[in-house]
């Protein structure tokens, strides 16, 4: 009988969950779903879906930790450990030599960095301005009629990036306003957020930016983003594999460390 563990990433704008087996302590599967306005009944569905679509029984789980903003409304979940120790021990498990992550979803951003043993060292957090997360992308999206995963083919055009000056999400969307008016290209636009995001975040680094640098988020999927961080950090940027479920993957694997009656860090 197989030992699996799962993690459950209860996200502002998408529920992530992880299945892990504990023996190898190796993915089993994952899945990514619009977050609902029912959280709890939401990560029971996709659990159960993964499950039957994996062959595996309920009985396996053996232990679940929850992670994002409704951690706690997860009532299969023993435990609920917050989304930056999560991130960092997803991380840690896919990129141990990792020291700094960039965390970019569509509410907030952080970025955390980390010690050689992969144990959170200290971190910064935007969750009160849009215009540093994946909204902003969003925004601008529905402004120009195109897809999220469009912007990438639009950055590939751009010729000179446009100057995005508001610091506030709304502000931007009127200046982007004007910018379209007076002629500038969309690509320049979308260009010119992404590197106003990157800059955002390259002001929450500060002077002392840790090597390697891992990209993670629903931003990292976005064709662009990668290369604005680079060049606002002035460092090299890896994308983590599957950069999503990075936190949940964390879950899975703190669950899977309280099975096998390791130390765990304290729930919050």
């Amino acid at each position: 009988m197989t030992n699996i563990c799962a993690g459950i990433d209860a996200g502002s704008r998408t529920l992530k969950v992880v299945l892990l087996d504990a023996d190898r302590m190796q993915p089993v599967a994952f899945e990514v779903v619009d977050q609902g306005i029912q959280q709890n009944a939401l990560a029971s569905q996709v659990l159960g879906r993964l499950l039957v679509s994996n062959g595996i029984a309920r009985g396996d789980v053996r232990s679940i930790v929850a992670t994002g903003y409704g951690r706690k409304l997860i009532e299969a979940a023993d435990d609920a450990v917050t989304e930056i120790t999560c991130q960092a021990c997803g991380v840690h498990h896919q990129l141990p030599e990792t020291r700094t992550i960039v965390d970019i979803g569509g509410q907030d951003s952080k970025l955390v960095r980390l010690g050689p043993s992969g144990v959170v060292e200290d971190f910064a957090m935007n969750d009160r301005c849009a215009a540093g997360t994946g909204r902003f992308l969003e925004v601008l999206a529905t402004r120009l009629s195109v897809e999220l995963a469009d912007l990438g083919r639009l950055v590939d055009e751009s010729r000179m990036p446009a100057i995005i000056s508001s610091m506030c999400v709304v502000f931007a969307e009127t200046e982007i306003v004007g910018l379209l008016a007076s002629g500038t290209s969309p690509a320049d636009i979308v260009a010119g957020v992404q590197a106003s995001i990157a800059i955002r975040l390259a002001a929450m680094a500060g002077r002392h930016l840790r090597e390697p640098v891992v990209f993670t988020g629903g931003v990292a999927l976005v064709p662009g983003m990668d290369a604005a961080l680079q060049s606002a950090l002035e460092s090299p940027v890896a994308v983590a594999p599957d950069p999503q479920i990075t936190g949940a993957l964390g879950a899975a694997v703190l669950a899977a460390r309280r099975l096998n009656g390791q130390a765990a860090p304290s729930s919050s």
